[in-house]
């Protein structure tokens, strides 16, 4: 029995998350966090009622949070 691992042994590859307009960097990277929207406020909706166009009408955006 071998003990090299093979391609089939690794996990799959995921598809990076996608990006809203106001992201600073993609959901999950390291020295970032989820903020509320500073458009709509967390709500997803501007004053008219449609989809926010800074958040895609998640209410949060990825942001950095380190320093450096």
């Amino acid at each position: 029995m071998s003990s090299e691992a093979s391609f089939s042994d690794l996990p799959e590859a995921r598809p990076p998350a996608p990006m809203s307009p106001g992201d600073q960097a993609p959901p999950g990277t390291p020295g970032s966090g989820e903020t509320v929207c500073p458009e709509c406020g967390g709500s997803g909706r501007i004053s008219e009622g449609s989809c926010c166009p800074v958040c895609d009408g998640s209410g949060k955006l990825t942001v950095g949070i380190g320093g450096g």
